[in-house]
């Protein structure tokens, strides 16, 4: 057993109950304590993405709410688009004013480490208490060994599809490689039911996809050593594989952001695309008939023979300007605790992913096969910097949209799959100088 004394304890910012009892407090070695004493008059400003499914939504204000029953802390929630999260996060960590907590994307946090309040002790406190984070989790919470963000999961993507038109098509089940899946796709776009995918500047479904068809097809965009690697026979490949996908794709896509694709599937206008949840929550919420049609499927495997998935990745920033990091950690701990985690996941019927393994026993990935695909997409997923390591080149890459822009030139045909993949080579290596 590890002593640990009340002047550790209050040193480390934890404020368990048993604190105004006299006396030392011994607890388990390896324990971490993980409730914390807001600062006196507390009140925070949480800057987090509009939602997509209302579930979401209503239920993190109604935790919060309960929160600040609690605890006293009055808590002011902001939405911003999903585009315009990432800029008012830099803008906040540069001028060191803003919101207490930004709940952003991806790698973000990477970009400004040592703007952000340490959240080791919380992080760790909940990886003990539910069965441990999945390695994802840690590499985009990680620097340096110390927690700069706390996952809060991912708005996962599966491939949303229309059960009657793929089995039409001539298709008894999805298929599970990118030669099956491309023929599919050819197959609806004969029947008058096309496929659609984003490819403008979309954070989630434009950046996933993509992501996705690169690294099925062996490209990255660097190396383990962080060197440029994208201008490959293996990228080429990619890009000849999505100019042939492309020609399947209903027109316009190329200007598609997150909101389109969700649009058109559910107007009948295409028969496969890539989501979250959101399109079948949307469907079965509105009891439109079109639900017991939709299913999902993970992506394909293409010829690296493994999953190669990206998802968008959110995760909670404190900032070191705030006054109250010890308020901010504990509405952080409280919002990810089973209690109120698991009724917000089920309220949104699954759109975010968890990032701890003991909410994969989460009733809402049972209840509905349909949703059980979704369970698992962060244990099949890779970090966006992959296969090197995140920090300021892999965020300022995936912020500059430069996957997504290759895809889409070589796709559309403005310029051949070499060129793009040297175009994409020559604007990574203003990031990443190795």
């Amino acid at each position: 057993m590890k002593k640990v004394t009340r002047r550790d304890i209050m040193k480390a910012g934890a404020g368990l109950a048993v604190l105004g009892v006299a006396g030392d407090l011994v607890l388990p070695a390896g324990a971490v304590a993980t409730s914390f004493t807001p600062e006196k008059g507390a009140a925070l400003r949480v800057l987090r993405w509009k939602r997509f499914v209302q579930g979401d939504e209503d239920l993190w204000n109604a935790n919060t709410k309960k929160f600040t029953e609690l605890t006293g802390v009055k808590v002011k929630i902001d939405t911003e688009s999903w585009e315009d999260v990432r800029p008012k996060a830099a803008v906040a960590a540069n001028i060191g004013s803003g919101p207490d907590i930004i709940i952003g994307w991806y790698d973000d946090p990477h970009q400004y480490p040592d703007k952000l309040v340490d959240l080791t002790d919380l992080a760790e406190g909940l990886g003990n208490e539910l069965g441990g984070w999945y390695p994802v989790c840690e590499s985009y919470g990680k620097r340096d060994g110390r927690w700069i963000a706390l996952p809060l999961g991912a708005a996962a993507n599966c491939l949303v599809y229309r059960e009657s038109w793929i089995k039409e098509a001539g298709f008894d089940k999805f298929p599970a490689d990118t030669d099956g899946f491309l023929k599919l796709c050819q197959a609806l776009k004969k029947n008058g039911h096309p496929p659609g995918f984003a490819l403008g500047n979309a954070v989630g479904d434009g950046n996933m996809w993509t992501h996705w068809l690169l690294w099925t097809f062996g490209g990255k965009m660097v190396n383990d050593n962080n060197e440029v690697v994208i201008n490959s026979p293996e990228t080429v490949k990619a890009l000849e594989y999505a100019k042939e996908l492309y020609q399947t794709f209903i027109p316009g896509t190329a200007s598609w952001l997150d909101s389109h694709n969700n649009k058109a599937f559910l107007s009948d206008k295409i028969s496969i695309t890539n989501n979250g949840i959101s399109i079948y929550y949307a469907a079965k919420s509105k009891n439109m008939p079109i639900a017991k049609d939709i299913n999902h499927s993970p992506f394909p495997i293409g010829p690296v023979g493994r999953p190669t998935e990206l998802h968008l990745f959110t995760q909670a920033m404190v900032f070191k300007y705030s006054k109250y990091p010890n308020a901010a950690k504990e509405y952080l701990r409280f919002m990810w605790s089973k209690e109120q985690y698991e009724p917000w996941q089920q309220a949104a019927m699954g759109y975010i992913t968890q990032p701890l393994k003991a909410y994969e026993a989460n009733p809402i990935w049972t209840s509905d096969p349909k949703h059980t695909p979704y369970r698992d997409t962060l244990a099949r997923m890779l970090p966006n910097g992959y296969s090197g390591t995140l920090g300021y080149a892999s965020a300022a890459v995936m912020a500059d949209f430069i996957v997504v822009n290759m895809v889409a030139e070589a796709a559309t045909g403005a310029v051949s799959p070499k060129a793009a993949a040297a175009k994409a080579e020559k604007r990574a290596k203003r990031y990443y100088r190795v």
